[in-house]
């Protein structure tokens, strides 16, 4: 069973980088896609950047597009998201997601973890 631990989230201002760090265990050779999405305060969960774990490639929302980068590093199984530029609007809980395959719903979160920015 995959199981996933966000770490990374913190507090910024607005310009500065963070990056999150999502832990994944229990994969297996099965094509996955690891995910990351944002709830802010008030708002439903959405979805940020994606990556196809045996493939590499990635989406994003556009919002972040030019600012955020999603990567692997299949040696520790983790992914992670490089986010730069942040804007007071990237304040959220950051969820960490995976589910087999390349399309359809992810079925695995992890716990999350908050950023927010301020200005």
């Amino acid at each position: 069973q995959v199981q996933l631990v966000e770490s990374g989230g913190g507090l910024a201002q607005a310009g500065d980088s963070l990056r999150l760090s999502c832990a994944a265990s229990g994969l297996t050779s099965v094509g996955y896609t690891l995910g990351w999405f944002r709830q802010a305060p008030g708002k439903e969960r959405a979805f940020v950047a994606a990556i196809w774990w045996n493939r590499g490639n990635v989406f994003y929302t556009d919002s972040v597009k030019g600012r955020f980068t999603i990567s692997i590093d299949n040696t520790k199984n983790t992914v992670y998201l490089q986010m730069n530029s942040l804007k007071p609007e990237d304040t959220a809980v950051y969820y960490c997601a995976a589910r087999i395959g390349y399309v359809g719903n992810y079925n695995r979160w992890g716990q999350g973890t908050q950023v927010t920015v301020s200005s």
